[in-house]
């Protein structure tokens, strides 16, 4: 275990520096050196400045390769994390989306973009879409476009193909190129997509994620001038216990001294605190229509920053265009497709060995290749849907996602800690006492993280054995029961405050004589381990519109639905379902002081109050199950 604060720190700045590159850090010396030499002794690189139909110049680096007797399709990669290293005599270790892609040869393009690193102009985080430009107005989708016109006609052996693709950010780049697209764009690959700022990333469901406290340093801080070096710097919190520092910075206005007003995104998450017409004309989803180039939508099921935006992106496409639309959803965190570790795991959780490189040789590289080199007919010969079933850790493809052949079950939150599938007819309540000041953990761990995953499959025996997390459980199942698609929590609920988060959470219940693999912690045992499946969280102030917030009335019986983004995961015979509710998930998401104030960037001291909350017994979580 790493105890150097500072090595913690510098590890993370590099992590943030070079996020697409981030697989590196899983090589062995001998791979990445092999694949150092591979690609400067097969690539020629060169870097160029494209100017936009504005005159800004955006800085580009090409990568060709050097057997020129035939021509190539162009990859390219639009990032806000830098087109590192700079200088035409230094090399990046890996180039493309994968290594098979790299090793037969394409055109790989990276380019930053309008106001980061050694571009010029003025960035804008999440860019809003023009959709009826005028003149020399411009968005990401006319930089992509004067890209590719430019590349098209200026890089030798082309073939006159365009791919675009990338992840998490550079995956909002690649949907974006879908807008206007250029008539040389024929397949793109948004993966970990952003959709929308207020649901991805820094913002669920009104919910402040407090775990991306640091990140915005990453956002927020402008340049002027093109740079090769960083100009931006995280906050030294001093500590390698996240939980303990975040809980001495309550209220959230503790935490200014840390940025100024030079942080620009950070100003705009404070002054931005409903969803308004800055975060609704920054989302994408809803300009995804009538898409043109074939599209192949990756996510991960544990991802912990960008569920919201794949499904979403997905649905946007296949719901209101007739293009070639798929869908890949593996049992990996936010990236871990496009790493090279053999042994896939989360966690303590191991799904099985090579699944990475399954999905780039086999997925990834036939969906690029049939549109850029081959026929281009559709006949890919890859499923609508590829979706890992993370409870018998297997893949299964299916014609439509969700699939068909499914049907939505209630099962009901019941006192004594029962789930149950039919509701008791007295009302009848579960109540626990919810305080901000000492909040659930969302782990055990104690550490820094710039970006939280492993809790996405982490042990929640520790969360259920706490008097302010109800649990409710089945009895052990008698056959398997298979959840494919939303989950749907329809809360009936009080309290006795004006103010409270509702945090859902859906758990696999192992079996007592469930063995250990080398995977687990120490401190733990798979045996009757409680692994979390899917969770998700919703600022109570908004459970009517995510526009207008309304306090709770106290001790008034109200309504409040969760929708939990998608799983495909096996609950096997002789396991459990269960569920658990609680109003505080620390540090993941900031604390609710449960007095209701306007912006809670603002709340003062006195505002965290410990209050009461009830969860009645008509309660229930809706499932949708295969069949």
């Amino acid at each position: 275990m790493i105890k150097n604060f500072t090595l913690v720190l510098l590890l993370f700045i590099a992590f943030v520096s070079c996020k697409e590159e981030k697989h590196q850090a899983l090589e062995t010396p001998e791979t990445a050196k092999v694949e150092d030499t591979f690609v400067k002794d097969n690539y020629t690189k060169k870097e160029v400045m494209i100017t936009m139909r504005d005159g800004i110049k955006l800085h580009t680096t090409i990568y060709s390769p050097k057997d020129t007797s035939k021509t190539y399709p162009i990859l390219m990669m639009r990032t806000p994390y830098s087109c590192r290293p700079y200088g035409e005599n230094e090399f990046k270790s890996k180039i493309g989306p994968n290594k098979y892609l790299m090793e037969e040869g394409n055109i790989m393009v990276y380019q930053d973009v309008r106001g980061r690193w050694n571009s010029e102009g003025v960035y804008d985080n999440m860019r809003a879409y023009i959709p009826n430009k005028s003149g020399n107005e411009t968005d990401e989708a006319s930089d992509t476009y004067d890209t590719i016109e430019w590349l098209i006609n200026n890089v030798e052996n082309n073939n006159g193909k365009v791919g675009t693709y990338g992840i998490s950010y550079p995956g909002f780049y690649a949907t974006y190129s879908l807008l206007d697209a250029h008539p040389a764009l024929k397949a793109v690959s948004p993966q970990a997509c952003i959709g929308d700022f207020f649901f991805d990333d820094f913002i669920h469901n009104g919910a402040f994620l407090l775990s991306y406290w640091r990140a915005t340093s990453v956002f927020g801080y402008m340049k002027d001038t093109p740079t090769t070096e960083s100009w931006y710097k995280f906050p030294d919190i001093g500590t390698e216990d996240q939980h303990q520092f975040f809980l001495d910075h309550m209220p959230l206005s503790k935490l200014n001294k840390f940025y100024d007003s030079t942080n620009v995104f950070m100003e705009q998450l404070k002054t931005h605190v409903t969803y308004d017409d800055f975060w609704k004309s920054r989302g994408i989803i809803q300009h995804l229509k009538n898409i043109k180039p074939a599209t192949m939508v990756v996510g991960g099921q544990f991802d912990a920053e960008d569920l919201y935006g794949p499904y979403n992106t997905y649905k946007s496409i296949e719901n209101n265009s007739d293009n070639y639309n798929t869908v890949v959803f593996g049992p990996w965190s936010h990236g871990d497709w496009a790493r090279t570790s053999e042994r896939q795991v989360i966690g303590n959780i191991h799904f099985g060995d090579s699944i990475s490189d399954y999905f780039q040789k086999e997925i990834e590289t036939k969906f690029f290749n049939h549109f850029l080199k081959g026929e281009a007919n559709g006949e890919t010969g890859l499923p609508e849907a590829h979706m890992f079933n993370t409870g018998t850790k297997s893949w299964q493809s299916f014609e439509s996602w969700p699939p068909e052949h499914t049907t939505k079950e209630s099962y009901f939150l019941q006192p004594y800690e029962r789930l149950t599938q039919r509701a008791a007819r007295n009302i009848a309540t579960s109540d626990f006492i919810s305080d901000p000041k000492k909040p659930v953990p969302y782990t055990e761990d104690i550490k820094v993280v710039f970006t939280p995953r492993k809790f996405m499959t982490d042990d929640q025996r520790f969360a259920s054995r706490r008097p302010d997390v109800l649990t409710f459980e089945t009895e052990v199942l008698e056959e398997d029961v298979t959840l494919a698609g939303d989950i749907l929590a329809k809360l009936n609920v009080s309290t006795t405050g004006t103010a409270a988060d509702w945090i859902v959470k859906v758990i696999d219940v192992f079996p007592a004589d469930t063995e250990n693999t080398e995977d687990v912690q120490d401190h733990l045992k798979l045996s009757n381990y409680h692994m979390m499946v899917r969770s998700e969280v919703l600022r109570g102030r908004f459970r009517n519109s995510m526009e207008k917030p309304e306090p709770f009335v106290p001790n008034k019986k109200t309504a409040v639905n969760i929708k939990l983004q998608d799983v495909f995961h096996t609950f096997k015979k002789g396991h459990k379902i269960q569920v658990q509710v609680q109003s505080t998930f620390f540090p993941y998401i900031d604390a609710n002081p449960q007095t209701y104030v306007d912006n809670i960037f603002e709340a003062k001291e006195e505002d965290f109050k410990a209050q009461t909350h009830r969860v009645f017994n008509d309660s229930s979580i809706e499932f949708t199950v295969l069949k």
